[in-house]
């Protein structure tokens, strides 16, 4: 994210996104990829209308057995408030996020997901 600041730009962290680490099905991360890229976009900015959706439910199916094998690692960045609840909702539910987060998939919304240069915004 950049700031005007006097005039200038000035490349700044965005404070309101985390890093987070889990692991995530190849197969789906390889499709949320596709759609990313489809649609202008990065693929944590999916995922996060869809947890965003899953929690405005409240509620979750998931079948531990039905977990993917081909689990990958998988690095980004969240909003940090969003992961909070995400991680109070797993918790909640007994499952892990990366549960929540695949389940998620399911519920994305490709029109509500950030463009790909929201990272490169300027505020003021």
């Amino acid at each position: 994210m950049w700031k005007l600041v006097n005039g200038r730009l000035i490349q700044t962290t965005d404070e309101s996104r985390v890093k987070f680490r889990t692991n995530i099905s190849k197969a789906i991360l390889e499709q949320l990829q596709a759609i990313a890229l489809k649609h202008d976009t990065h693929v944590n900015y999916l995922l996060e209308t869809g947890l965003q959706n899953v929690l405005s439910q409240g509620v979750i199916t998931y079948s531990k057995e039905s977990r993917p094998k081909d689990r990958v690692q998988y690095k980004t960045t969240y909003d940090k408030e969003l992961l909070a609840e995400v991680k109070e909702f797993a918790t909640k539910h007994q499952l892990f996020i990366n549960d929540v987060i695949e389940y998620s998939v399911n519920y994305i919304n490709v029109e509500d997901a950030k463009d790909s240069s929201y990272k490169n915004r300027i505020e003021k």
